[in-house]
């Protein structure tokens, strides 16, 4: 059983409640106090005394200062008396004797409640101030005790200590697809069990993990699975949690930091988007005293300053590297710099089974098929694609998830959802037809383009239809490969020309995506005979914009190099849109039986197209129905 205290985890009452409480009892004290005479009517004391005299008044009953008389028919009267005299003495003075009483039986009680209204004017006079104190008060020991959220603990640290209570389940057996960073990382791990291994053969722990690469790869899960079987302290914070609108809090925020981890090392600490701080200096316009570079000095300091004896080792990631100072990127300060990369097909393979444990995955789903459709998935998208999938088959009511609850997420995930409810003119619906008929045929005529997987005329997102690819994975990428990519992205275009000699706003992405590979060719890759081999446009790529206005880091290259450029991307253009052209004047035939077929059944797979164009078939809508995804 767990020896915790169970009343240490309990949760303490706000103060606003105590506060509540506190006006509450008063309230009601004086509520308690003054409900019995809300109902009296109030009269002189002559009056009230005469009233006596008369002889119809069956009761009299003092409370403190207030007389109230009760006559005979039960109606009650009120009124003051001096409480420095006896009720007797008052009587008395306007002639109410006890004979007077005794001749008409009147009652007389006094109820003694002085000490109930001492008690009340004491709350109500010295309350206030009690209550004020108490707020400072707990103001205060808030404030020596560092509590992050206080008003007094600005300068203290808001990372998130990972002890044995609140640890992390994951470990690195829940990641997959990075098995050169899970390396990486496991000896950091390593580095903190065994330290004695590694410096007895004089090697020196590692001070800084930077892991970088882009969205969804799996860096904080990494992280997350170093703090799930390193056994020591882990100190998780954000690095937007650093700068604060108060000059001077971050750097006080990372010293305060520092201090907590050097006093449970051996210890990590992990920033995630260490770039929210870690910007390279001087990179903008004015002054460099900003509370950002104040922090990020402090940072430097701490990794590696004068006093580096210290077992804290520090981790952290970022997907924008390319703008870190350089300070922070040396060794000494990140020793170790952890590529986490978008995974390959055996990479996806492994993460899709990692997140299908769990899931009733019908046995016709293969894994090994899935990691070749999904190429250039991170983890990410491929946690999405099975999250879908499993939605979709909720969605039918269905106890596993099949193959088609995958293509339809695959769908879903790639091109956004469905649109059944858009209604597609007949024109319309012809012309789409065509403009992706024409994306196949050339891209089936081509040497260097993917296989096409799937035609479909069934607007998606924001797509009319699409041709969807059977991506590879490729790592180098030829000036052929360009072309082609150019030539069928421009097809659909060439179609709508051939078969209706007119162009519709159908092409536009086309034309941006085409119009980008062309200039990627010509300005990056040196992949143009005029140009020759110089690169165009480094800088315009800085992200700093600041230093481009301040010191003149704009374009990099003359208004004769531009226009070279334009001319060269126009060439390229026109030249790929004449071999699409030539690709479906050639082909018209197996042009118009294949939009014929889609208008007909809107999906084709890859079986089907492939024996379309090599006319081993004739599709009927009523024997392909079964085949729309």
């Amino acid at each position: 059983m767990d020896d915790q205290n169970p009343n240490e985890s309990r949760p303490g009452i706000p103060a606003w409640v105590w506060i509540l409480a506190l006006f509450a009892i008063i309230l009601g004290l004086n509520f308690f106090l003054n409900n019995r005479f809300a109902n009296a009517a109030r009269i002189d004391l002559t009056e009230a005394m005469n009233r006596i005299k008369a002889g119809d008044v069956d009761r009299v009953t003092l409370t403190g200062s207030r007389l109230t008389i009760t006559l005979e028919n039960g109606e009650e009267l009120m009124t003051t008396v001096d409480a420095r005299g006896s009720l007797e003495e008052t009587l008395a003075f306007y002639g109410v004797t006890q004979d007077v009483l005794k001749e008409y039986n009147v009652n007389l009680a006094i109820n003694d409640q002085t000490v109930w209204q001492t008690v009340l004017s004491i709350v109500l006079t010295i309350g206030p101030f009690l209550l004020l104190i108490w707020i400072f008060s707990r103001g205060f020991r808030q404030m020596q005790g560092g509590g992050g959220n206080s008003i007094f603990g600005f300068g203290r640290s808001r990372a998130k200590n990972l002890s044995d209570a609140n640890r992390p389940t994951v470990t690195f057996e829940d990641v997959a697809g990075v098995e050169e960073a899970k390396q990486e990382l496991q000896e950091v791990v390593q580095f903190l069990r065994e330290p004695e291994k590694f410096v007895q053969v004089g090697a020196r722990i590692p001070k800084g993990v930077l892991m970088v690469g882009p969205p969804g790869t799996g860096k904080t899960l990494l992280a997350r699975a170093v703090a799930g079987e390193a056994g020591v302290p882990f100190f998780h914070i954000s690095g937007s949690e650093f700068v604060e609108m108060f000059v001077g809090v971050g750097a006080s925020r990372v010293r305060d930091l520092f201090d907590k981890a050097k006093q449970a090392a051996p210890s990590i600490v992990f920033v995630d988007e260490i770039d929210a701080v870690g910007r390279q200096r001087g990179a903008g316009l004015g002054g460099g005293h900003d509370e950002r570079e104040q922090t990020l000095n402090q940072i430097l300091v701490e990794m590696d300053g004068f006093d580096n004896e210290t077992n804290v080792i520090v981790m952290a990631a970022t997907n924008r590297a390319d703008i870190l100072d350089p300070a922070l990127l040396r060794p000494g300060r990140f020793d170790r710099k952890v590529f986490v990369d978008l995974p390959d097909i055996k990479g996806r393979e492994m993460i899709l089974k990692v997140h299908a444990r769990g899931k009733p995955v019908a046995k016709e789903v293969s894994f090994d098929d899935m990691a070749r459709l999904t190429a250039g998935f991170s983890g990410a998208d491929l946690e999405n694609l099975l999250n879908e999938a499993a939605i979709f088959a909720a969605r039918r009511n269905r106890r596993t998830i099949g193959l088609l609850e995958f293509q339809d997420a695959f769908d879903r995930v790639v091109m956004g959802p469905e649109r059944k409810s858009r209604v597609m003119s007949p024109s319309d619906k012809e012309t789409v037809a065509y403009h992706e008929a024409g994306h196949a045929v050339v891209s089936f005529h081509l040497l260097n383009t993917d296989p096409v997987q799937k035609i479909t005329i069934v607007p998606r997102g924001r797509a009319g239809g699409y041709v969807m690819p059977l991506p590879e994975d490729r790592f180098v990428y030829s000036r052929e490969y360009f072309d082609d990519r150019i030539c069928m992205a421009l097809g659909g275009r060439a179609a709508e020309e051939v078969f209706f000699g007119r162009i519709t706003t159908g092409a536009s992405n086309d034309l941006q995506q085409a119009t980008r590979m062309a200039r990627a060719m010509i300005m990056e890759y040196g992949m143009s005979a005029k140009l020759g081999l110089p690169t165009y446009g480094e800088n315009s790529n800085n992200p700093f914009l600041g230093r481009e206005i301040g010191w003149g880091m704009g374009r990099d290259y003359s208004e004769e190099a531009a226009r070279s450029i334009d001319e060269e991307v126009r060439r390229i253009l026109q030249e790929n849109y004449g071999r699409s052209l030539s690709i479906i004047r050639e082909n018209r035939h197996k042009m118009e039986r294949l939009a014929t077929a889609l208008m007909e059944v809107e999906t084709l797979d890859r079986t089907e197209f492939e024996r379309l164009m090599n006319e081993e078939m004739v599709l009927e809508p009523a024997v392909h129905e079964a085949s729309v995804v």
